[in-house]
């Protein structure tokens, strides 16, 4: 065999798999356009069915079915925001875990992936210490 036979014989493998590979992300963009067209048609259709009668009583404002009270400002808690920064925290903790924990089981990372999730935990417990001292966790 000769070298021009072998590089044409590599190019065509090239081709081959390149053309699977993006014939595999054509597949996803069709279904993305399809997904965005199925959710188009169902608002269109939502918008030419529904009836619209509007009154005064449809447009006041209403929380739950019970009729508005006072005024329409009131005042909101920090204390909830953090809680849910918080969460959003934690949360994002346990995205990076799994990850992590899959990656630590192959061979040759387990020292080097252990050394930076300490490092990351060790972020979040200053951060938790920190909202600790503060006194953000407290309930009252």
């Amino acid at each position: 065999m000769s070298e021009q036979t072998v590089v044409a014989a590599a190019d065509a493998d090239y081709v081959v798999v390149s053309a699977d590979y993006f014939q595999s992300y054509s597949v996803v963009g069709l279904l993305a356009v399809i997904g965005v067209l199925f959710v188009a048609v169902a608002f269109g259709a939502g918008r030419l069915l529904r009836p619209v009668v509007p009154t005064p009583e449809k447009l006041l404002t209403y929380e739950c079915g019970v009729d508005p009270v006072g005024e329409g400002w009131a005042h909101t808690q920090v204390r909830y925001y953090v809680y849910a920064f918080l969460y959003v925290i934690f949360a994002i903790d346990s995205i990076f875990l799994f990850p992590w924990a899959t990656v630590f089981a192959d061979p040759g990372y387990g020292a080097t992936t252990l050394v930076e999730m300490f490092v990351f935990l060790g972020f979040l417990a200053v951060g938790l210490l920190y909202a600790y001292k503060k006194g953000v966790l407290a309930w009252t």
